[in-house]
């Protein structure tokens, strides 16, 4: 039995045509999702494993992707750690009490997940049994800027003042919230691989807010932890990330996810040609013209130039508003062209 699609292509072995997922493919645009989110807020559909499935494997099953990407938050393996998070409407995570001194780091608690976390784990063996073999699972953990920014900020934030104040005047506490994360996803990806997850991707959303030193001083080190301790081929993704990517390249990832500010063929040079490249359709160009579409999916395609080890997606997460029929167009435009080329 082959490895499934993805899996080689972040090996940078020969493949049949470029995979295609996309971020957030789950939930936000597909309307059969939001029925469910009628009845159920998303903790509630993460600690039912069958439900958990299906919400996963709906866009699958729609788009005809290569993977399928566990449906959860990345909050949701802090909840056990003794955090009270609460996902509010059209804002995002919310935390009752910010994490802002060693007490509150102290306090935090690294769980087991087969304990914590069971209900995501069965999801991930359902989901897995139920793809066809060339078709991929990936897991995801939060990257620990991300989650930590989050935890301090109390919030979302643009600014993270509060996380560089923190950093800077309090580096100990810094660190010390930092080791409890790693450690914490470390053992989540882990487990999630055991449970059939074919890969990883740490998605550090909002690391471009530090500038390089601060990367490489404050998250780099922790990164890599989270990175090396799955034998599943990895993905390293965070946005606003273009002066950052030789050091995430460093720091750990199979393949290194671009977003949409940087040429695809620039951001395969900074992180090396021994890394594969995920990316980078602007997700908001789905909500134009598929002219558009098109000619942007084409232009990524070219400066791939067939290389080993492209995988293609967006350069963040699907927008809320996005057809879900343009996504059907876009991942069989993919798949279709790239098969020809290799004909």
């Amino acid at each position: 039995m082959s490895d499934p699609l993805l899996v080689r292509a972040a090996r940078r072995e020969p493949v049949e045509h470029t995979p295609v997922w996309f971020m957030r493919q789950a939930g936000r645009s597909l309307p059969e999702y939001r029925k469910l989110r009628e009845r159920y807020g998303l903790f509630d559909i993460v600690a039912e494993p069958e439900l958990c499935a299906e919400v996963t494997l709906q866009p699958v099953r729609r788009h005809n992707v290569d993977a399928a990407v566990m449906f959860t938050d990345i909050m949701f393996p802090v909840l056990s750690m003794g955090v009270d998070v609460e996902l509010v409407e059209n804002l995002g995570p919310v935390i009752r009490q910010p994490v802002r001194s060693a007490a509150d780091v102290e306090r935090l608690a690294v769980t087991d997940p087969e304990e914590s976390v069971p209900t995501i784990l069965e999801a991930v063996r359902l989901v897995r049994a139920e793809l066809r073999d060339d078709q991929a699972v990936i897991g995801f953990a939060g990257g620990p800027f991300t989650v930590a920014g989050y935890l301090v900020e109390g919030r979302p934030s643009r600014e993270f003042l509060a996380v560089k104040s923190l950093m800077y005047n309090e580096p100990r506490v810094w660190h010390a919230l930092m080791e409890k994360l790693a450690d914490q996803f470390a053992r989540y990806v882990v487990a999630k691989a055991r449970a059939g997850a074919d890969a990883i991707q740490l998605f550090d959303s909002w690391v471009g807010a530090l500038s390089l030193a601060d990367y490489e001083e404050f998250v780099a080190p922790w990164s890599a932890r989270i990175l090396a301790a799955v034998d599943v081929p990895t993905i390293h993704f965070g946005t606003g990330t273009s002066t950052l990517l030789g050091s995430m390249a460093a720091a750990g990832g199979d393949v290194i996810g671009l977003d949409w500010r940087i040429p695809l063929d620039r951001g395969w040079e900074e992180v090396g040609e021994e890394h594969g490249v995920q990316g980078n359709l602007d997700p908001a160009l789905l909500l134009g013209p598929w002219e558009r579409v098109e000619a942007a999916t084409l232009d990524i395609l070219e400066r791939a130039a067939g290389r080993a080890g492209h995988i293609f997606n967006l350069g963040h997460g699907v927008l809320p508003g996005t057809d879900p029929a343009a996504l059907g167009r876009l991942t069989a435009l993919v798949q279709e062209r790239t098969v020809e080329a290799r004909v």
